[in-house]
């Protein structure tokens, strides 16, 4: 009778209280991410990649939208650092202006990864890495593409350039790549540079600007992203003139709507610069999770795409 009671005991016991508890049974990483706001195509992508590969590698992604404001970045990642995440990573709306922050968050002894954009300053140590594009070749590779579409042109060739928020990695080293490549030619003259702040409405309104200021001695518009060039695009329609044949259009981005306006003919190229940095990023998280080094600069490899092969890439376009 003994053995029988024994062995009634053992069955009615619960399965799961014999086997070990699963050792992978961790919480997930909690990753914080500030955005630098919805501005443009090419940042909705960004935000989607971004979203989609922390949902697809089982971490737990808090995200806020900073409306292109420093300020509302600095608060984002102080609520971070408040909640105790496991790492912290922004798109700087602007260069300067962070340490004060990032200070708070290595003495909390939370990681910084930068995505997208740069800082500036003097202490590396306040981020564990970078990713993104290298913006100043971008610039040169906008600027070394026009050189070759005016080889043999005497000039001069005046330039209209509406440049990204300023003070932003991006509108600066795309300026600076552009010009280091130009000025070796005296023809290639910059006539008009202002902020279009990456949106449409505020490159069509600066463009507008531009028309009524210049007219007709505008030969090329440098664009530091397409969604300002779709904007300048309207406005130079609106003054009568034909974009990508009176007026040479070079954005950046390289975003589904620039490939729209080339294969309409309206604009001539667009240098690629890509938003889907999501599996890079969740990919350093794991590895800074896991006390692995990671290098401290990761650049996105791209390529740039002129009117002629817009037809042939589009279907290719992610974003």
């Amino acid at each position: 009778m003994k053995r029988r009671t024994v062995l009634v005991a053992m069955a009615a016991a619960p399965l799961s209280a014999m086997l070990p508890l699963p050792a992978f049974a961790q919480k997930p990483i909690v990753l914080g991410f500030a955005q630098v706001g919805a501005e443009s195509e090419w940042r909705t992508a960004n935000t989607e990649s971004i979203k989609s590969s922390a949902k697809d590698a089982g971490i737990d992604l808090k995200f806020s939208d900073a409306q292109q404001k420093q300020e509302n970045q600095i608060k984002a990642i102080r609520s971070y650092i408040a909640q105790k995440v496991d790492v912290i990573a922004f798109s700087p709306v602007v260069e300067t202006g962070w340490d004060t922050v990032l200070v708070e968050a290595k003495n909390a002894k939370i990681p910084v990864v930068l995505t997208d954009r740069a800082i500036s300053s003097k202490d590396d140590t306040l981020y564990v890495t970078f990713i993104g594009s290298d913006f100043t070749e971008e610039g040169r590779k906008a600027g070394r593409w026009l050189v070759e579409k005016e080889k043999g042109n005497p000039g001069p060739v005046n330039i209209v350039e509406l440049q990204g928020t300023v003070g932003s990695a991006p509108a600066i080293d795309r300026k600076k790549g552009f010009e280091e490549i130009i000025k070796s030619d005296p023809k290639f003259k910059i006539i008009r540079s202002q902020t279009g702040d990456f949106t449409r409405a505020k490159g069509k309104e600066v463009m507008e600007a531009f028309l009524k200021a210049e007219g007709k001695k505008i030969n090329v518009l440098y664009a530091h992203n397409d969604d300002m060039a779709i904007g300048a695009i309207q406005a130079i329609e609106e003054a009568g003139m034909k974009p990508g044949k009176d007026i040479i259009i070079i954005s950046v981005d390289g975003v589904k709507g620039a490939f729209e306006a080339m294969m309409a003919g309206k604009l001539n190229v667009s240098v690629e610069c890509s938003p889907l940095l999501g599996p890079q990023l969740m990919s350093v998280v794991k590895d800074i999770k896991a006390g692995k080094s990671v290098p401290k600069r990761i650049v996105t490899q791209e390529s740039i795409f002129p009117m002629e092969v817009a037809a042939k890439e589009f279907p290719n376009r992610k974003y």
